[in-house]
């Protein structure tokens, strides 16, 4: 795996699933909750991550909401989108879509202004200050209302110009697509691009697939791994170029599975499937290692991991120039890298 971890640390990355709040690490939480004058129940950073239980999706969300306690102001959302695009530059990470939850932030007071002014300050500090590209994306909370879902994007826009496109996320079990395609209809015809999760093994999950193609008519599916399971949907899909953006170690621990298998066959289909970290803060394992975990459990070689590159590069919501020029740096790469033995 030596040459092909090296490989993997150059290669020219985009990650496009991406929660800013799944970056919370737990000594900037330390930091926020002090600045904020909030007392936290742990003793220190090893305490905090012993906190971090949680087995399946129902089990995680309680903890991911419960830590978003200490955003409050503008320069916290500021410092979390900073902290992420830092470490992504580290890892050669070019581009990124981060998603944020602004449902999770004015449900508890916190106004929209707070959460979007200091997530987009950071977004277009880091063009300059860290060589990083970021565009950001609303995702709708689908265990709240669609009415609460379409106040959220009519409070968007505004700030139409930092925000790329319309997401969502959160717990899926009795929250199909279809509850949302009011609101769906209205951010197309507001000109944002739309994506949504359908998350890894759950209850009718081919189905809400097969809503978000045929009735959202969306452009990407977050993690989407069981489309496999449906061979009318997956030649649509196919044919149709729809991006799917997996995660492995976190399908790793929330399934038991990083689904490797199920990557590699979707590269064999021709699915553009790309490879991403999710809430790295509570999976341990941003852009980087989770392209490793993927190489290793599913024996990628150099030539499937420069397809997942390309494939994020293509599915992503850049401009044509930007994304031109990125996708022209990756093939100087692939075309200047040594052939690598498979891993």
């Amino acid at each position: 795996m030596g040459d092909l971890t090296n490989f993997i640390e150059g290669l020219p990355k985009a990650e496009l699933h991406l929660h800013i709040e799944g970056t919370l690490e737990p000594e900037l939480r330390f930091r926020l909750a002090e600045r904020n004058k909030m007392d936290l129940p742990y003793g220190d950073v090893d305490d905090m991550r012993k906190s971090y239980v949680f087995h399946d999706l129902s089990s995680f969300l309680p903890v991911y909401y419960q830590a978003m306690a200490v955003l409050q102001t503008p320069q916290d959302f500021y410092d979390l989108a900073w902290a992420y695009l830092a470490r992504a530059s580290s890892e050669n990470v070019r581009y990124a879509e981060i998603f944020f939850d602004p449902q999770a932030h004015t449900s508890r007071g916190v106004p929209f202004h707070h959460v979007i002014s200091g997530l987009g300050a950071a977004v277009l500090d880091a063009r300059g200050g860290l060589g990083i590209k970021a565009q950001l994306i609303l995702c709708i909370l689908r265990d709240r209302s669609a009415e609460y879902a379409m106040a959220t994007l009519m409070e968007s826009l505004p700030y139409r110009d930092s925000i790329v496109g319309i997401g969502l996320d959160s717990d899926e079990r009795g929250n199909p697509p279809g509850k949302f395609s009011d609101v769906f209809q209205r951010a197309r015809a507001e000109g944002y691009h739309l994506t949504m999760h359908c998350d890894v093994d759950q209850e009718n999950t081919t189905e809400h697939i097969r809503q978000c193609l045929h009735d959202i008519k969306v452009e990407r599916i977050d993690h989407g791994v069981n489309v496999l399971e449906n061979e009318a949907l997956v030649e649509e899909a196919r044919a149709r170029g729809l991006g799917f953006t997996v995660c492995p170690v976190s399908n790793g621990y929330v399934t038991g599975d990083l689904k490797t298998a199920e990557l590699k066959e979707m590269l064999r289909r021709g699915l553009k499937a790309t490879v991403n970290s999710d809430d790295p803060a509570y999976f341990a394992a941003y852009m980087t290692d989770n392209l490793k975990a993927a190489a290793e459990s599913g024996a990628l070689e150099a030539a499937d991991l420069i397809q997942i590159a390309r494939n994020a590069f293509e599915i992503s919501w850049l401009g044509t120039g930007p994304k031109e020029a990125l996708l022209a740096e990756l093939e100087r790469y692939a075309t200047s890298a040594a052939v690598l033995p498979s891993a």
